[in-house]
């Protein structure tokens, strides 16, 4: 395993990390034991770095990776994710900072990352999810730069919105966030225009989450893929989406043909290929998931050659674009 450093806080990360939204849930059926030992073998295998959220399973992810750290002696950075007050997702311009995300609020949110994790400071609290109306005020910050001198909080850091990812480029240059995690991947390269230069100037460190595009990207869909009923993947491939993203991927599969690589290697190689990402944080759910995806930091970097046809694949998904 290979280690890089997370941003300003000088933290040592393994770039592969384990993203545990599945764990939690919302992928379809996922068993504890299953989450547990594939937590146990992700850290056997050197990673050192874990992402979680509240909503991910209502604090079950959380929990179940606290349940494994008071078993573990090694150091794992764990950063996780508080979401706004009840209201529309993501917080509209017409929402207030203060409503979302009030002093007694995040407070009150913050013991319960606390509990679940079974820590007394958390490695890293990222907002989850943002919106660009607050950033000429972005109270929120303040009020996570005092809980940080408290000493419950070590790193404050930011989930990209979605459809605006962009707006967090203010804040970076504004000293708010020491990490910022965004989407990036293969389709979607947007961030390379500007978030990420921006974060190696200021030197904030990135997570990057959705490598594989919600699992397209790994290459095992076809167009008549389904998921289970309570999967949001029903939603994020609905209509023609899936369709149209399997046949994108189709296409990458044509370009790395005769390279001996898969399409999960080389979605995760083309993302630690940009020199601002500390740390990629695949979903992972099994052992052999985990295997897989921290084997890819043994492998060498791809070709400039192979990345420049890879960049040939950023997908502007806007609804009025009509390419498949």
């Amino acid at each position: 395993m290979k280690y890089r450093i997370l941003g300003r806080t000088r933290e040592k990360v393994s770039e592969i990390g384990f993203g545990a939204w599945a764990i939690g849930g919302s992928w379809g059926t996922q068993k504890d034991n299953d989450s547990i030992d594939a937590l146990h073998k992700a850290i056997d295998l050197g990673v050192n770095f874990i992402d979680t959220a509240a909503g991910y399973g209502n604090g079950r992810s959380e929990k179940l990776i606290g349940e494994v750290l008071k078993n573990r002696r090694e150091k794992v950075l764990v950063a996780t994710k508080t979401p706004p007050a009840p209201g529309p997702w993501p917080p509209t311009p017409y929402c207030k900072a203060e409503d979302r995300y009030s002093e007694s609020y995040l407070r009150a949110n913050i013991e319960e990352r606390l509990r679940n994790l079974k820590t007394d400071c958390l490695d890293i609290l990222q907002l989850h999810t943002w919106t660009r109306a607050w950033n000429r005020d972005p109270k929120p910050f303040e009020i996570l730069r005092k809980i940080q001198k408290e000493g419950k909080i070590r790193y404050i850091g930011l989930s990209t919105p979605e459809h605006d990812q962009n707006s967090v480029i203010d804040l970076m240059r504004q000293g708010y966030l020491d990490t910022v995690q965004v989407i990036y991947n293969i389709f979607e390269q947007e961030p390379a225009a500007e978030l990420l230069p921006v974060a190696q100037e200021y030197k904030v460190g990135i997570i990057v989450r959705v490598v594989f595009d919600e699992g397209v990207l790994a290459g095992k869909y076809t167009a008549q893929t389904q998921f289970e009923k309570d999967d949001f993947r029903n939603n994020y491939f609905a209509g023609d989406r899936l369709a149209r993203a399997v046949n994108r991927t189709h296409k990458i599969k044509a370009e790395i043909a005769g390279t001996g690589l898969t399409m999960p290697q080389v979605a995760i190689q083309f993302v630690l290929n940009h020199p601002a990402v500390s740390t990629v944080i695949p979903g992972i759910r099994n052992v052999a998931q985990a295997e897989a995806n921290c084997a890819v930091s043994d492998l060498p970097p791809l070709s400039e050659a192979m990345i420049l046809k890879l960049h040939r694949h950023a997908w502007n998904r806007g609804f009025w674009y009509g390419g498949k």
